[in-house]
């Protein structure tokens, strides 16, 4: 009988024994497959960081070209009215009196010239253009002479200016209604 309950109580020890296994190999498993699912959320976190800090890059590079090409907005704007005095005086000058401001003309044409230089250019806009809200500025409205002229520009009161591909002043136009 000894025997008997010798053999019983060996396989108890060997079902014990297998069962204290199982749960340290079940424990380590989870903790595996628990480490590897916060190594894939690392994972994945530096790499959606590491697109951040690339679109940071990009986007600021970006911005940092953008402010070259604009730097000298404030004073190109206001020199614009220097250059509309110059138009004005040049166009109210008689032609008999040309040769006395020929001084006047270089000093014009070189500024117009260093402005140009720096990207400032005069936006397009002639007498007969369709009406555009989107790069005119319509200061009135008058009644056409003809059906044609309606929603198009009678007049330019003032040039308009883009630096680069940025307006910075609208041409100022009398529409036809």
């Amino acid at each position: 009988m000894a025997e008997k309950q010798s053999k019983p109580n060996s396989k108890a020890k060997a079902k014990k024994s297998s069962a204290g296994k199982n749960p340290v190999k079940d424990d380590r498993s989870q903790m595996l497959e628990k480490l590897n699912e916060e190594l894939k959320n690392e994972k994945d976190k530096y790499l959606r960081l590491f697109a951040e800090f690339e679109n940071f890059k990009k986007r600021t590079a970006k911005e940092r070209i953008e402010l070259f090409k604009t730097a000298g907005q404030e004073v190109i704007g206001a020199i614009l009215p220097v250059l509309d005095d110059f138009d004005r005086a040049i166009t109210q000058t008689p032609e008999e009196r040309a040769n006395e401001i020929e001084g006047f003309k270089l000093i014009q044409n070189k500024l117009n010239d260093v402005l140009k230089s720096n990207g400032l250019e005069v936006t397009e806009t002639k007498i007969g253009d369709v009406f555009d809200a989107e790069i005119h500025e319509a200061i009135t409205l008058i009644p056409a002479q003809k059906d044609s002229e309606k929603g198009k520009i009678i007049d330019i009161t003032e040039k308009g200016y883009q630096l680069g591909d940025k307006i910075i002043r609208f041409p100022k136009v009398v529409v036809g209604q």
